[in-house]
C-alpha cells in the first residue's frame, strides 16, 4: 500500500471499499478481490483487502480501537500494545496537560495514548505514508485537536521545548528486527543526545536492551502482558508518579528531592509493580516447589526479590529458578509441585516417565544445552497423563526436575 492509494481509502468512496472489504475477511483471497474488481480499481482494492486484513490482525493489540483506526504492515508489528502503551501514558501524566514530543511516532499506538491520558502531542516520522496513518488515526479516535503530526527526522526536533521526549525508535531494518541498539533508527547515541536536552524523557527499547545502553541516571521498567515480557521503559529526570503537579510547565521539584533511578518490573493488568532492593537470594536444595519467576522479574534482575516473596532459594546460583516449601501464591511466578528430582539421563527420565504413565510433556527449560524437540522424540511417551518437567542446572549439574501436573499458580 503506497501513500497515493492510502489517501484514496480516506474518502467516501474508499471507505466504502473498506467497509466491503471488512466484510470479505476471512474469504478466500482470490474469490475477495474479484468481488470487489467489480467495483473498484485494482488499487483501491488491494488497499482495502490489505487493511481490512490488518485491522483484523490489530484486535488483538489495539481491541475496539481497531476497527476505527489504520494500520500498515510493519507499523502494526511494531506497535506498542494498548494495555501497555496505556500503562506508561497513565505514568507518565495522569491527566496533567504536559505537552510532549513523540521523536518516532509510527502508526500512533503511543500518541493515542498520551493524549487521552491528557498531554499534548506533537510527533514526527520520516515515512510519509506512516505519518499519513498516524494523523488518520489521531483523526478517527476523536484525538486531532492534541495531536499534530509532521513529516520529519527525529534528529531535527528540539526537546527542550516540551515538558517531556518520549522516543520509541525502529526496531527494525532492511534484513530484519535488531537488537542493537546503536542499528535502531534513530540510533541510540542520537536518542541519548535528546534526552540529554529533555527536562524528562520516557524511552521504550527491546526488553533485551544490553544494561550498558541503559543511561546511569534512569529507571529502567521491563514489562510483561500476560506472562510475555513487552518491552523495558527507561524514565530519564523527574518521576512522573512523585512529581509535583504544575499543569504541564515542567518545573516542578520532586517530593523529598526522588530520583528515578534502578529497576523495576510491572505485570498487566494489575498492574502490580516490583521494585529493586538488593535482596539477594540464598541458595539451597530443591524444595517442594518450584517457582518460575515472570520474565519481566528476571529481565530487571529482580529474582532475588521474588524468592523473598516465596521464602524460597536457588538450587542454582545462576539459574533463576526458585525453590521453596510453601506454597505461596504470587503474580509474579508460576508455582509447580516437584514430584522427583534426577540427574538428567534421557534413560532414566524415559523410565520414569514411563512408570507415571505420562503420555503429554510440557518441558521447560532455563540453563540447559537440551534440544527440546529431539528430547521429545527421544522420549517416546505413552500413556494417557500428563505432566511438566523442568531442565536446569543444579550447582552446576545438568539435572531435570518432574513436577505433579497441578495447574501452576
Amino acid at each position: 500500500m503506497d501513500l497515493e492509494a492510502f489517501r484514496e481509502l480516506l474518502t467516501p468512496r474508499g471507505l466504502r471499499a473498506l467497509g466491503e472489504a471488512e466484510e470479505l475477511v476471512g474469504a478466500d483471497p482470490v474469490v475477495a478481490a474479484t468481488k470487489l474488481r467489480r467495483t473498484y480499481d485494482a488499487a483501491l482494492t488491494s488497499a482495502a483487502l490489505t487493511q481490512a486484513g490488518l485491522r483484523d490482525r490489530a484486535r488483538a493489540k489495539f481491541g475496539a480501537d481497531a476497527a476505527r483506526m489504520y494500520f500498515t504492515p510493519h507499523g502494526l508489528e511494531q506497535a506498542t500494545r494498548a494495555e501497555v502503551a496505556e500503562h506508561r501514558a497513565r505514568r507518565l501524566a495522569a491527566g496533567t496537560g504536559l505537552r510532549v514530543v513523540d521523536a518516532c511516532c509510527g502508526i500512533g499506538g503511543d500518541l493515542v495514548a498520551l493524549a487521552r491520558a491528557g498531554c499534548t502531542v506533537d510527533a514526527v516520522d520520516t515515512d510519509p505514508l506512516t505519518v499519513a496513518v498516524a494523523t488518520a488515526n489521531a483523526e478517527a479516535l476523536g484525538l486531532a485537536d492534541r495531536v499534530t503530526v509532521t513529516l520529519a527526522d527525529a534528529a531535527s526536533i528540539t526537546p527542550e521545548a516540551y515538558d517531556v521526549l518520549f522516543a520509541d525508535p525502529a526496531r527494525r531494518t532492511s534484513r530484519g528486527r535488531t537488537f542493537d541498539p546503536l542499528a535502531y533508527s534513530p540510533p541510540w547515541p542520537v536518542v541519548l543526545d535528546l534526552v540529554s536536552r529533555s527536562r524528562r524523557a520516557c524511552l521504550k527499547a527491546a526488553p533485551g536492551i544490553p544494561y550498558e545502553f541503559i543511561p546511569d541516571d534512569a529507571e529502567a521498567e521491563w514489562v510483561s502482558y500476560r506472562g510475555e515480557v513487552k518491552e523495558a521503559t527507561l524514565w530519564v529526570g523527574r518521576p512522573a508518579d512523585a512529581a509535583e503537579r504544575t499543569g504541564g510547565s515542567g518545573t516542578g521539584e520532586s517530593e523529598a528531592g526522588e530520583e528515578r533511578i534502578g529497576r523495576r518490573a510491572t505485570l498487566l493488568p494489575g498492574p502490580h509493580s516490583l521494585a529493586a532492593t538488593g535482596v539477594r537470594a540464598s541458595t539451597g536444595p530443591v524444595g517442594r516447589y518450584v517457582y518460575e519467576p515472570d520474565g519481566a522479574a528476571i529481565r530487571a534482575h529482580l529474582v532475588g526479590e521474588v524468592a523473598e516473596l516465596v521464602h524460597g532459594r536457588l538450587p542454582d546460583p545462576m539459574i533463576a529458578y526458585i525453590s521453596g516449601d510453601e506454597p505461596i501464591d504470587t503474580p509474579w511466578a508460576a508455582r509447580y509441585a516437584v514430584d522427583e528430582v534426577l540427574p538428567f539421563s534421557l534413560k532414566r527420565l524415559r523410565t520414569a516417565l514411563r512408570d507415571r504413565q505420562i503420555g503429554n510433556v510440557t518441558i521447560k527449560k532455563r540453563g540447559s544445552a537440551v534440544d527440546i524437540e529431539r528430547l521429545r522424540r527421544d522420549l517416546r511417551l505413552s500413556g494417557d497423563k500428563s505432566t511438566v518437567i523442568i531442565l536446569t542446572r543444579i550447582m552446576d549439574r545438568p539435572s531435570v526436575i518432574i513436577c505433579d501436573p497441578t495447574p501452576p499458580a
